[in-house]
């Protein structure tokens, strides 16, 4: 077997997979060949498997560098799920625990470890990672050793020291967010000889972006989620006491949501991320500190409820919507308050961790970037790719807010702000946005009557309209340079060198406001091999699966989407796979997970259809192969006694009955089960054992139809034979002869 072969084999075994994504391929042979290499691929591109999959090639195992004990455990349950050997080293260890952990290093049967960088480099835990005999070391989240990057840790500095330590090992740095300079840097620091450097498209095209000026906060936000009920959503905020409140607010409108930030009480910031993990929560509001250990690929909605600080930080945030490819919205709320919020933070961080100027620089270069981005009225696809140094060459995405045509002028813009200007000027440039805004509507407010601003001949011109509005104008006026605010303790708002041509009408302003209606996610530009929508009966069949995957999960004490994600749901939802034959069609279900609990999502499949009179086997499947053609390991598997599961039950009773010529009828009376449930259990018998004949229970006159049907569709689906028949052969029928003629040619 070729090495190309032999990846190909591996990623259907254990992953499932047909084929790999695009870099994958390059990446996977770097490593292989023993060269360095620099990858770069968005949240969701599939970075992970270009380190998973080499030392099942190679047979020598692969060290993995991983900043955040969740991410790594949520790797290692996937892994090990998947039939992977493969274990995580921090310091949530038991005792127990750890000693295993050295006994499975000692006896080498380990292919993948993942550890921190600050026990990685623990002399006596670097000398048992050197005796374990490493063939390849990857570096995952590589950003962080850059200080030019969005998430500097020093502790990644060090990792340059691996270098003598496995002279010789290619070493491959892995990372969703790296502009060319930080690429650059991340090669200079990990001391890369020569890297094969692969950069994936930054683009997103499963998610659509939404930029909106901050009227009504909390208001916006629910509406938002509410756009996706039931569904996971991350709202980001700058302060913990702003992710606090949020949630809080949330709750009031019926949305269950709890906070996240990293001055929470240990347990409580543990119970929150496991309750998202597991599918018993849905919506956190949180700072940065939520998000890059979280690996749940269902997220539908990522709310910002500030502008982030960089373009890499929106970048990864927005990048945990959508991970298995499937729609997902991205909606960010900002006002210029943002910009100077932030700056004061950056700046007194500075000066209570002493950082060289430099740094403070870089950072505030980075935050000026946002902004920017949030302030142009450009497609978000186009603005975000073109950031990263790659060329967009769509027209349209027709994916974001602004290439949807969801941003409406203001009526009267120019005149509203020539108001707010001129209130401004009245009010001598001493006051914030909302004194502003409360004169502009007339207010009477003890402090407005007390300034004798009630008084001003800008006094209630803009009656019609909200405070939150009008401060809503005021920051697109500041964003667009025709207003300042202060930096001061209580900042103030002040004209700025355009204000004077706004009043004179030497410079038109432009004011816009959110259309009333806010569509879902389309799915107009759809990431490759995206499916068609569910129908109604197909949605309901996906819900019904999603609670058996979160039921078999909390048996499993993993996540989820560890089990399958949701892209492999919405599969099984269309294609109803009555059998193995079937299941193995599926994409993202390899043999492992067939031998683990295939029996139980047939029958949970099959007793969904049944109740809802949904026919079986309504499609091929992705991936258009058979278990007799999977390989060794499949063939070894679809020998065993029980078809499916290697754990006794009603379908290895049922092959022992087949074997001995039993009828369906027969095997009914014996086994207790549905007609339908033993129907399918002879599919997976025919597939497994192989009988010369299937005379027992289907006439030669008919199988001779179903095989002339067979060959008029040229290797259609089941549905396709049916109709070609006329319907007078069953579903099952087919079945068992497609699973018989499978069986003998194999």
């Amino acid at each position: 077997m070729t090495e190309a072969e032999s990846i190909r084999e591996i990623l259907r075994r254990y992953w499932g997979f047909e084929e790999l994504r695009p870099l994958q391929a390059e990446a996977i042979a770097a490593t292989l060949a023993g060269r360095d290499s620099l990858t770069v691929l968005p949240t969701g591109g599939g970075k992970s498997l270009c380190y998973q999959l080499p030392p099942l090639v190679s047979g020598r195992p692969t060290l993995v560098v991983s900043p955040l004990i969740a991410l790594m455990r949520d790797q290692v349950a996937g892994l090990k799920l998947a039939g992977v050997p493969a274990a995580a080293a921090h310091g949530n260890l038991t005792a127990d625990e750890s000693t295993e952990l050295r006994r499975a290093v000692k006896a080498g049967e380990l292919r993948l470890l993942l550890v921190a960088p600050e026990r990685l480099l623990m002399p006596d835990f670097l000398a048992m990672c050197v005796k374990m005999g490493v063939g390849a070391i990857a570096i995952d989240e590589a950003h962080c050793i850059s200080q030019w990057g969005h998430d500097f840790r020093p502790e990644y500095r060090r990792l340059s020291e691996l270098r003598e330590v496995f002279p010789g090992i290619p070493i491959g740095a892995y990372t969703a967010t790296a502009t060319p300079r930080v690429r650059d840097d991340i090669a200079a620091q990990l001391r890369l000889q020569r890297p094969v450097t692969l950069v994936g498209s930054f683009d997103r095209p499963n998610l659509t972006y939404r930029v909106l000026p901050r009227v009504s906060l909390h208001d916006q936000i629910a509406e938002a989620l509410h756009r996706h009920t039931d569904r996971a959503g991350i709202v980001y905020c700058i302060s913990r006491k702003d992710s606090e409140t949020v949630a809080e607010s949330l709750r009031a409108r019926k949305i269950d949501a709890r906070a996240y930030h990293a001055g929470m009480d240990g347990k409580m910031r543990s119970r929150v991320s496991d309750d998202f993990r597991a599918e018993r929560l849905n919506v956190v509001c949180a700072t940065v500190a939520f998000g890059m250990g979280i690996d749940r690929g269902d997220v539908r909605c990522i709310v910002h409820a500030a502008m982030p600080k960089s373009i890499e930080h929106y970048q990864q945030e927005t990048g945990r919507a959508g991970r298995d490819g499937l729609p997902a919205e991205c909606v960010l709320f900002h006002s210029a308050q943002d910009v100077m919020r932030w700056r004061q933070l950056m700046e007194r961080n500075a000066e209570e961790t002493g950082s060289a100027p430099e740094f403070l620089q870089g950072q505030l270069d980075l935050l000026n970037q946002m902004h920017r981005l949030i302030s142009g009225a450009r497609c978000r696809h186009r603005a975000i790719i073109e950031y990263f140094g790659q060329e967009y060459g769509e027209p349209s995405c027709n994916a974001c807010d602004f290439c949807l045509g969801e941003l409406a002028q203001v009526l009267d813009s120019h005149d509203t702000a020539r108001k707010i200007i001129s209130c401004v000027a009245r009010c001598q440039q001493r006051y914030g946005a909302a004194h502003i805004a409360e004169v502009l509507r007339g207010s009477r407010a003890e402090r407005i009557v007390r300034a004798g601003h009630d008084q001003l001949s800008t006094f209630g011109l803009l009656p019609g309209l909200s405070k939150d509005q009008i401060v809503s104008y005021i920051n697109q006026l500041i964003d667009a340079g025709d207003l300042e605010r202060t930096t001061d303790e209580y900042p103030v708002i002040r004209l700025t060198g355009t204000s004077v041509e706004v009043l004179k009408s030497l410079r038109i302003a432009n004011l816009v406001e959110p259309k009333v209606a806010v569509a879902a996610p389309k799915k107009a530009r759809q990431a490759a091999g995206a499916s068609e929508p569910l129908s109604a009966e197909e949605t309901q069949l996906f819900e019904h699966l999603r609670i058996w995957r979160r039921t078999l999960a909390a048996d499993r004490g993993v996540p989820p989407y560890v089990i399958l994600g949701d892209a492999s749901l919405e599969e099984l939802s269309r294609v109803r796979p009555a059998s193995r034959q079937t299941l193995i069609n599926v994409r993202g279900i390899g043999s492992k997970k067939i031998e683990d609990f295939g029996q139980d999502l047939l029958e949970a499949i099959r007793g969904y259809c049944e109740s809802a009179s949904m026919g079986m086997d309504a499609r091929a499947g992705s991936r258009r192969r058979t278990l007799a053609g999977a390989g060794a390991e499949d063939n070894q598997q679809a020998s065993s006694s029980a078809p499916v599961s290697r754990r006794s039950g009603p379908s290895s009773a049922a092959g022992v009955y087949f074997k001995a010529g039993a009828s369906i009828d027969e095997v009914i009376a014996a086994t207790g089960r549905a007609r339908s449930t033993v129907c399918g259990y002879l599919a997976d018998f025919i597939a497994a054992e192989r009988p010369r004949s299937i005379e027992a229970w289907i006439d030669e006159a008919t199988y001779q139809r179903v095989v002339e049907g067979m060959e008029a569709v040229g290797g259609g689906s089941f549905k396709d034979v049916f109709e070609h028949l006329g319907g007078e052969v069953s579903y099952d029928q087919i079945r068992w002869v497609w699973a018989h003629r499978e069986a003998v040619s194999a």
